[in-house]
């Protein structure tokens, strides 16, 4: 068998795999996070989400419902630089998003069965 004919062979049998996986994960809530920061963020948005005195003052002056907040989490980018994942009980992470054209910091900690929100900055 030559060279070219084992190619075709393996790409026919890889494209067959991908459209068979396809079919069987399409319309499931599949999602692949392997890396980091998708991973900390899937913990984060699938807690309990409360907010502090401080941070909850910030979200009513810009009016800023709770779904809203969880799809900027989603959408954000965590600065491990700035953040502390190590710190006990609960790790802080500072979380970048945006909305409505302005740039956002949010500060959280992250604990076993909730996260809360200590601190929304608006940044310039």
């Amino acid at each position: 068998m030559k060279l070219i004919q084992r190619i075709g062979y393996y790409l026919g049998g890889f494209s067959l795999g991908l459209i068979i996986l396809a079919f069987f994960l399409n319309g499931k809530k599949t999602s692949c996070s392997y890396g980091p920061e998708s991973r900390v963020l899937k913990n984060i948005t699938s807690k309990k989400i409360i907010t502090t005195n401080h941070a909850n003052k910030v979200i009513k002056s810009i009016s800023i419902d709770s779904n809203l907040i969880r799809s900027i989490m989603k959408k954000g980018d965590i600065d491990f630089s700035k953040s502390d994942p190590r710190n006990k009980p609960c790790g802080i992470y500072l979380i970048e998003g945006q909305l409505k054209e302005q740039n956002l910091l949010i500060t959280i900690e992250n604990c076993d069965s909730i996260a809360t929100i200590t601190d929304f900055k608006i940044l310039k």
